[in-house]
């Protein structure tokens, strides 16, 4: 229930427009998910997920490479800057994983 509580209160602050598209990550128990979303058209223009992926490591390592994989399909379509949506997670762990590996790669949040 407060897990709920924090992912209201974390997406009624943001929003992603075409500029700036919005980062969503999802950590589940067993994967990892990163979309971006541009909110104006209700439309996700890119995503990457450790479902069906042959990388191994621990979840930490996978959310680094999901993180680094979001940042080279923003590259693509010509996205630098995202608003950076956790959802109900704490910005720790896995999360500061994903974030630091997509700043790497050159996305801005």
């Amino acid at each position: 229930m407060k897990a709920e509580y924090r992912k209201n209160r974390t997406r009624a602050k943001i929003h992603g427009t075409a500029e700036r598209p919005r980062l969503s990550v999802h950590i589940s128990n067993v994967h990892i998910t990163a979309q971006i979303i541009d909110d104006d058209k209700k439309t996700t223009l890119a995503y990457a997920t450790t479902i069906g992926s042959k990388q191994k490591g621990n979840k930490t390592e996978l959310s680094a490479y999901i993180g680094a994989e979001i940042a080279k399909k923003a590259k693509k379509i010509k996205v630098k800057k995202v608003v950076f949506d956790r959802g109900s997670r704490l910005y720790a762990g896995r999360m500061n994983a994903l974030a630091e590996a997509a700043r790497k790669e050159g996305l801005e949040f």
